[in-house]
């Protein structure tokens, strides 16, 4: 982190992806120092960072990579807004501002040991990517891993090309869901494209699983509910919008894992990322410098993290 907090350092854009398209498409960007920039921009697993756009703004993004010096920098960004649209824009070559990192990332030295439950959903899944990719790199210190991701639809899926080659290597179990087809009263109980077995909406625990089933129809939580993790020596990681969180720790909870064993990131509008502008707190706690990985344990005492 530079000396001033607020002064960044200027980063090359070597490469951008389109993830996805549609009304919020999802670029992931690959960064590298820029010419007499420092060469290394060091960070744990779940910490943040400020993205910058020359006289537009910048944003609080969560870091897609994983920690290797070996891997490059990237960011995953979902073009909303006034600063996601003009990095949007950029190309490669183009320079960015970059500073950071922000928070204090997931306790990964306390997990070493444990079984691990990441569950993540839509662009939440950036976050949980770069715990991924630093329990791969360290794959004999954790024990059995189970990664969950959710979208609406084959299509809005990030990292597809990545879980394709996953899938392949089965280093870890992975279960893939999207959402039911919708009709007039709502999701219909079917499946929603072919290959996509669908969950029981009704008691998803009563769901058969095939041993080697990936791909399923139904909503990130009723999935977890249907392959029934055990939470014995278990550690599950949740990432993603508000609502799909809450439902999914009510799950996690019906499968008996308890408070200390669940962690999540909160996101709130975040500007300075020294806890000096306010700007996100949340009750006692600034997301920015407390945060933003929480346990659920610390979570039940601020009944506003999930409003």
């Amino acid at each position: 982190m530079s000396a001033n907090p607020y002064l960044p350092q200027r980063a090359r854009i070597a490469s951008i992806v389109d993830e996805c398209g549609g009304p919020r498409p999802i670029r992931t960007f690959t960064l590298a120092p820029a010419e007499g920039a420092e060469e290394r921009f060091g960070f744990e697993p779940g910490q943040c960072a400020q993205l910058s756009v020359m006289g537009v703004g910048e944003i609080f993004l969560a870091i897609a990579s994983g920690p290797a010096e070996t891997e490059p920098l990237q960011f995953t960004v979902m073009r909303v807004g006034e600063v996601t649209g003009a990095l949007h824009g950029l190309h490669e070559g183009d320079h960015v501002g970059l500073r950071g990192p922000y928070g204090n990332g997931f306790p990964v030295n306390r997990w070493r040991g444990h079984d691990l439950v990441l569950i993540g959903g839509g662009i939440g899944q950036a976050g949980l990517r770069s715990l991924l990719h630093y329990v791969m790199a360290n794959r004999s210190d954790f024990g059995r891993v189970s990664v969950f991701y959710g979208a609406r639809t084959p299509e809005a899926m990030i990292y597809r090309e990545e879980f394709a080659a996953q899938e392949l290597a089965r280093d870890f179990d992975l279960y893939l869901s999207i959402d039911w087809s919708q009709g007039p009263t709502g999701a219909l109980d079917q499946d929603a494209c072919e290959g996509w077995a669908r969950v029981d909406t009704n008691d998803p625990g009563a769901t058969r699983v095939a041993p080697e089933q990936v791909r399923f129809t139904g909503y990130v939580p009723q999935v977890v509910e249907a392959v029934a993790p055990s939470p014995d020596g278990t550690i599950a990681i949740t990432c993603g919008p508000p609502a799909m969180m809450r439902s999914v720790l009510e799950s996690l909870e019906r499968l008996g894992f308890g408070p200390e064993q669940i962690y999540t990131t909160l996101e709130r509008r975040m500007k300075c990322g020294v806890g000096l502008c306010g700007r996100c707190n949340l009750g006692p706690v600034f997301i920015c410098t407390d945060g933003p990985v929480f346990s659920y344990a610390q979570l039940q005492s601020i009944p506003e993290a999930f409003s």
